[in-house]
């Protein structure tokens, strides 16, 4: 038995080693509601585990113990095309419009066969030739719709669009309405050709991020210089870039200097400066030097790589709104479908009414009976903000989250590194005693040698300043209070109160008034001097960033209830940066977890709240918050998963923009899903009468899909605050 057992599990692990995920590109998919059914039918093949389909990005992600040509051929047969990802040529090449879309040339047939029979009519031809012209025209408009709904019907078994529009055209051509199933062709044809144009511009939001990096670049490998596909590129190899060229890798500078552009990444518009040892990334542009770069991320792995996969993966998650149109889609179709059965037979069968005539008015409520327009009114939208959102820098992670950012009220923010950039800057320097460039010199000399970061904005300060350091003979460094060393025979002391308070004079009751307005403001005050005098006193802080006060300010116009500041910094300090940028109150001297308890506490009080953070440090708040928002996350793999929203650049005014967009896109939902439902109703409500056509059924369906579409499409534009 103990054999048999073993014999099992290593069956076991065959079977895990069997297993395989693979993302499949899909063409074709124009119609969210044959999404859903081609993703249950791939989730019923056997050997088949899970398969997600993307509606936004066209894509499918398939959990997989069979062969993948086996799923590639069920799409085929479903009536869609489909390609393994990575096929980088074929993704790239950009078909004209009559090649990418199907229903192009079907229409201009359809359409010109309907323009033949009308003339035909109007010249006197036998209503027989004009009739087969009719005919022919829904035979060649109808062919693909036709071929889509019965494979649909084979293998997934269930009823779609395309087979409630067969139905009802074979009604019309049996009732002897053959110009009606030809303008119900023609209308159908021409809509989805229209859908599928207007959904592919919505799709090109991310298609234009994948085209933003090069497919080749020039590399140097083994001392020759060689044009590679970024296949090919490894890491470790160097790639020499030109003023005006893209960058194809990410990478580190190893020689030259230049400044580049990298808002197809961050959304920032000024150009970085690059030099040594810097971080670039594929997709930028360089300016004025040529580079010599160090590729370190392969292509799959690089920064551009990472946010189209994250942007399609957001755009695939179902927002709360479209979780409920689903589940109401569900219903509906059915309750239409049973609606037409009753309209066709209880006139007839209970007033003695003409049958053709409530059969025809049955047959327009299945056209009507598609949920396509009601489907797609909260994909089209997310995917449009999120796409968007992406080509300015900002990555939202799901729909959820936008809708999320859309009715926040309190947002909290952490100090340091989002208020302020959460490096050290000297913001006064005063010389009590001395040469003003001498005295300089000396802080920088004794500074050198010190690692602390109040330190380095010394020693940072002295090099913009011009001001080289002097040589030192010793140096000690005093842990807690500062440090001091030899120069030129003499000992100079630097830091704080405490260093001085051994020496043998004594601050004046001025200079400590100076002291005091300084560390009011929330800076840092480091002491120079000698064994006999006080030299001179140099303020450090961590300075605002420029637009920190005017987007707190923007918020609050915006009507935000509150806006919080946390830092883990001294009340002080905290207190004097709160006044400054013009927060509602602060919170000072905290640990993660009491940031964490502060956002418990807002949403214990019904609070909708965004966290802004570095993504790191404030991670617990971040994952706490309604939606959490990270700064300045590119090349930072941390914030790029764990935070809701990651914001690729430093920058504040990103966050008003983000809850402007969310606004937006739940204002376009709900105008959808109105427009959906109340066309749809006035639609269904002619009935009454008996004056729906099949042609004003058809055309108010696709009509409404197309509204709802080019609706969500507003959201691509940029607004403006």
């Amino acid at each position: 038995m103990a054999g048999m057992a073993i014999k099992l599990d290593d069956l076991d692990t065959q079977s895990d080693h069997l297993q395989q995920i693979n993302i499949i590109r899909l063409e074709g998919l124009d119609c969210a509601d044959c999404a859903t059914k081609l993703e249950k039918r791939i989730q019923a093949m056997p050997g088949v585990n899970s398969a997600r389909v993307n509606y936004g990005a066209a894509k499918m992600e398939v959990n997989h113990q069979i062969q993948v040509g086996e799923v590639i051929n069920m799409i085929e047969n479903m009536g869609y095309h489909g390609r393994l990802d990575g096929d980088t040529v074929s993704s790239r090449i950009a078909l004209p419009f009559w090649r990418s879309n199907k229903y192009a040339l079907s229409t201009l047939m359809a359409g010109t066969m309907l323009l033949l029979a009308v003339l035909s009519q109007l010249l006197g031809a036998a209503s027989f030739w004009t009739h087969m012209i009719y005919l022919c025209g829904i035979l060649l408009g109808g062919f693909l719709p036709a071929k889509a709904g019965l494979s649909i019907l084979i293998n997934a078994r269930e009823l779609d669009m395309n087979i409630l529009m067969i139905i009802a055209v074979v009604g019309a051509v049996a009732l002897g309405q053959f110009e009606e199933g030809a303008v119900v062709v023609l209308l159908f044809s021409l809509g989805n050709a229209l859908q599928a144009y207007s959904m592919d511009k919505t799709r090109n939001s991310i298609r234009r991020l994948m085209e933003l990096a090069p497919n080749e670049a020039l590399v140097r490998r083994n001392g020759e210089e060689i044009t590679l596909s970024v296949q090919e590129i490894i890491r470790g190899d160097i790639l020499i870039i030109r003023p005006g060229e893209k960058l194809a890798m990410d990478g580190r500078v190893i020689k030259g200097d230049s400044a580049v552009d990298e808002k197809a990444i961050t959304g920032e518009s000024m150009p970085a400066d690059k030099g040594w040892g810097d971080k670039v990334y594929a997709g930028s542009i360089n300016g004025f030097g040529g580079l010599e770069i160090e590729v370190q991320n392969l292509v799959q792995e690089n920064t551009l790589a990472r946010i189209i996969t994250l942007v399609e993966d957001a755009q695939g998650q179902k927002a709360p709104s479209q979780q409920f149109v689903d589940r109401f889609a569900r219903y509906y179709t059915p309750a239409v479908i049973f609606a037409a059965l009753l309209v066709a037979c209880l006139p007839p069968l209970l007033l003695q009414q003409p049958f053709t005539h409530w059969v025809y008015q049955a047959l327009g409520m299945l056209l009507v009976a598609c949920p396509c327009a009601l489907v797609i009114s909260t994909p089209v939208a997310i995917v449009s903000a999120i796409g968007s959102a992406a080509r300015e820098g900002v990555l939202i992670k799901g729909g959820a989250y936008l809708e999320e950012m859309g009715d926040i009220s309190v947002i909290a923010f952490d100090k340091t590194g989002t208020l302020t950039r959460g490096e050290a800057e000297v913001t006064d320097f005063i010389t009590l005693s001395g040469d003003e460039k001498v005295v300089l010199s000396l802080a920088s000399a004794i500074e050198s040698r010190s690692e602390h970061p109040l330190a380095r904005a010394i020693v940072n300060y002295a090099q913009k300043q011009s001001v080289s350091a002097m040589a030192i003979e010793t140096f000690q460094a005093v842990p807690g209070q500062g440090a001091y060393a030899d120069l030129a025979g003499k000992r100079y002391y630097i830091g704080n109160l405490r260093l001085f308070e051994n020496q043998p004079y004594s601050l004046r009751e001025d200079e400590k008034q100076v002291i005091e307005k300084l560390q009011n403001a929330g800076k840092t005050v480091m002491l120079l001097g000698d064994e006999q005098n006080l030299l001179a006193m140099l303020a450090v802080a961590d300075t605002l960033r420029e637009n920190s006060a005017s987007q707190i300010s923007l918020l609050k116009r915006m009507g935000m209830e509150k806006i919080i500041m946390l830092t883990g910094d001294n009340e002080r300090t905290a207190r004097a940066i709160a006044s400054k940028v013009g927060v509602d109150e602060f919170q000072a001297g905290l640990l993660p977890a009491d940031k964490l308890k502060v956002i418990k506490d807002l949403l214990a009080q019904n609070y909708k709240v965004a966290m802004v953070g570095d993504g790191v440090n404030d991670a617990p708040a971040l994952a706490m918050a309604t939606v959490g928002i990270a700064m300045g996350a590119v090349g930072t793999d941390t914030a790029l998963e764990t935070a809701d929203i990651a914001l690729m650049a430093d920058d504040l005014s990103k966050v008003a923009y983000t809850i402007q967009l969310g606004r937006r896109t739940l204002a376009i939902i709900k105008q959808n899903i109105a427009f959906s439902l109340l066309i749809k109703a006035a639609i269904l409500l002619l009935v009454i009468p008996g004056w729906l056509t099949l042609w004003l059924a058809v055309l108010g369906d696709m009509g409404t899909s197309l509204l709802v579409t080019l609706n969500g499409m507003r959201l691509l534009r940029k607004q403006r605050l």
